[in-house]
């Protein structure tokens, strides 16, 4: 698979609304099924459902501790490419309102300013 039908799958993947509420809530944190649902106050079925999407294309792995799985992210890097993918979202012309998901780390902020003040 070339990379740009890589980057079409991630996105593909990425492409719904509860799966970045997912992601965002999970965060660098392990996360059991029913945080994530009364955390979001979405319906246990919706959660599994898109959990099951994200494991399956090996954006977050799972541990087991007794009766409860746990999940995380396979790769953290996903957190800060969502930060700068907010962050380019939010700076081109939209009919709608962005409401911030992910907080751009602050290097980010730190290079734009380097690079706009000199």
């Amino acid at each position: 698979m070339d990379d740009a039908h890589k980057l079409q799958h991630l996105f593909q993947t990425l492409g719904d609304v509860n799966r970045l509420k997912i992601i965002k809530f999970i965060g660098n944190k392990e996360k059991s099924v029913s945080e994530i649902v009364e955390a979001l106050g979405l319906s246990q079925p919706l959660v599994s459902h898109h959990l099951r999407i994200l494991r399956e294309r090996e954006i977050l792995h799972t541990k087991r501790n007794g009766p409860f799985i746990y999940y995380k992210l396979k790769n953290g890097k996903l957190l800060d490419a969502l930060g700068l993918s907010l962050e380019i979202a939010s700076s081109t012309k939209s009919k709608g309102r962005c409401d911030p998901m992910f907080c751009c780390p602050p290097r980010w902020r730190t290079r734009s300013h380097k690079k706009k003040g000199g």
